[in-house]
């Protein structure tokens, strides 16, 4: 489809896999907090056999259906794939607890996570958080970071609250590409707007605090899960010292490199984003942490992942 089509209309007119109830319409919404107002939107897709799911959480302008290119591809390969957005919490501590107790409500012990920029800070800090009963089993961080200050905002993390929305907004746009890009690249632009459009202002000022509030990635907390470190080549918001900073902080992960993509490659360039994934994964099958129904992996199929990733190691 192409982007413009809001996603959640695409799924409901031509579902392209099957599955349980709740897969398909408008996401699921769950408040595991005492709070009504926190409530949690998902997307669950993929065989309800499989209880250690890879789980998508998004950037601050997106929302769980931004990751549709990856739950389109992946659950008709057979994994089982949970794309969430979150509600408004103010400090990563909060976010911690509301993210464990959303685990133990759907039943999972363990996940794999998959974040991209906050959404890779969040998954990092929440590993760190469940370190001494491991709720993450591994980590896949797209464009992310291990540190706020990088942004120079931590003295105004505090005052988003009482920003209106459009000057919000103005401060996430200013991170989007603004120079000349690729069609595909264009369209995955317009389609992140349209979701920051979609944020009211409580939710677009609690992600950026939560993005720019003074706090980092403890190393030696985290440093026993696997990790798969993505980024991109061309211009995004990242900059060249926070890449480094992440190749530093987890000298052993696989790195995965896009020549092009810029802020958002799952959705640009998702074929080589799902592909990359499924390297990943590809380290758990035939364990009890697969996140791949068995019956829908060949030994056949399993020889080409492992060429590629022979090739992916090759190219490091």
């Amino acid at each position: 489809p192409r982007l413009s089509h809001l996603p959640g209309l695409y799924w409901r007119e031509e579902p392209p896999w099957g599955g349980g109830k709740g897969t398909w319409g408008w996401p699921r919404q769950i408040i595991v907090d005492d709070d009504d107002s926190k409530i949690w939107s998902l997307y669950d897709a993929g065989p309800r056999n499989i209880r250690c799911p890879l789980i998508f959480l998004p950037p601050v302008s997106g929302t769980a259906d931004v990751f549709f290119r990856q739950i389109l591809a992946l659950t008709g390969w057979g994994y089982r794939v949970i794309a969430l957005q979150y509600p408004v919490y103010w400090d990563h501590l909060e976010f911690c607890d509301g993210f464990r107790k959303l685990l133990d409500h759907l039943q999972l012990d363990k996940v794999h996570l998959f974040g991209a920029s906050l959404g890779g800070f969040l998954a990092q800090k929440f590993a760190e958080y469940t370190h001494t009963s491991p709720r993450v089993h591994s980590l896949i961080l797209c464009n992310s970071f291990s540190d706020t200050s990088i942004f120079n905002q931590t003295w105004t993390a505090n005052s988003f609250w009482l920003m209106p929305s459009f000057m919000l907004k103005k401060i996430v746009l200013g991170n989007f590409s603004s120079g000349p890009v690729d069609p595909m690249m264009a369209d995955a632009i317009d389609f992140m707007v349209d979701r920051l459009e979609s944020l009211g202002q409580s939710e677009l000022a609690s992600r950026l605090t939560l993005n720019c509030q003074n706090s980092y990635v403890e190393p030696h907390k985290i440093r026993d899960i696997p990790v798969t470190v993505m980024d991109v080549f061309d211009q995004s918001a990242l900059s060249t010292e926070a890449k480094e900073e992440m190749y530093k902080l987890y000298p052993n992960a696989r790195r995965a490199h896009l020549k092009t993509g810029g802020n958002f490659p799952y959705l640009c360039r998702s074929a080589e984003v799902n592909l990359y994934v499924q390297i990943h994964l590809l380290q758990f099958h035939g364990t009890k942490y697969a996140a791949i129904d068995p019956s829908m992996v060949s030994a056949e199929e399993l020889e080409v992942q492992k060429g590629s990733l022979g090739v992916s190691q090759e190219e490091q």
